[in-house]
């Protein structure tokens, strides 16, 4: 079966024409919804839910479905582990296909090699502390882009264990991180605890 997915970011824009051109493509049942990329977007879960091995998910361009590239892996991650492909109408992502296929091995390529570069930035900024006469072991706190990566990772569905791993700190931190985006003025982790320090601002510059 042909599942097509549409999306919005406001409730003032429309599906229309995403959703004429899905049914052009001959798409069988459409999920829709109007919510910004980086809420938990429903719809796209229900949908993938729904597929069944030998199925594909449509969509008329890529940043309808995706907030990121790591996003888009991840969720391509979840089609495949399903049985099912995947097909951009604007695109040339279609894993239905030879050439889609490859394309999407070349993404991930990429992905990987962002992850390494702001692991080793994280790295550097670590040794630099260490070489300053700071502490040694994990850091206590995350630069603004660690902690941005570490926020996009947890909506995509990665757990938080496996988070800090990547990012080479306490699952603790991770927590407060997490909580903090969720609730700028929590109790516990509000302004008065800042989770973004100094310390390893260094490794992303």
């Amino acid at each position: 079966m042909i599942y097509g997915y549409a999306r919005v970011s406001t409730s003032d824009q429309e599906t229309d024409l995403q959703i004429d051109a899905l049914k052009r493509a001959g798409v069988e049942k459409i999920f829709e919804e109007k919510s910004s990329s980086v809420g938990p977007r429903p719809q796209m879960h229900l949908a993938i839910r729904c597929m069944k091995r030998g199925d594909v998910l449509v969509v008329w361009k890529i940043d309808r479905l995706a907030r990121s590239l790591r996003d888009l892996l991840r969720i391509l991650q979840r089609l495949a582990s399903r049985g099912c492909a995947f097909r951009s109408l604007t695109e040339p992502v279609d894993t239905t296909t030879v050439i889609g296929e490859f394309i999407v091995q070349m993404l991930g390529a990429v992905a990987q090699l962002e992850r390494s570069m702001i692991r080793e930035r994280v790295i550097a900024g670590q040794v630099a502390s260490i070489l300053r006469g700071g502490r040694h072991g994990r850091p206590s706190v995350l630069c603004p882009e660690g902690a941005r990566e570490a926020v996009s990772m947890y909506r995509a569905g990665e757990r938080k264990c496996d988070i800090a791993k990547k990012l080479g700190v306490g699952r603790w931190v991770v927590d407060r991180v997490i909580c903090q985006s969720q609730n700028p003025n929590h109790r516990k982790y509000g302004p008065k605890r800042p989770v973004l320090g100094p310390l390893l601002c260094a490794a992303v510059k």
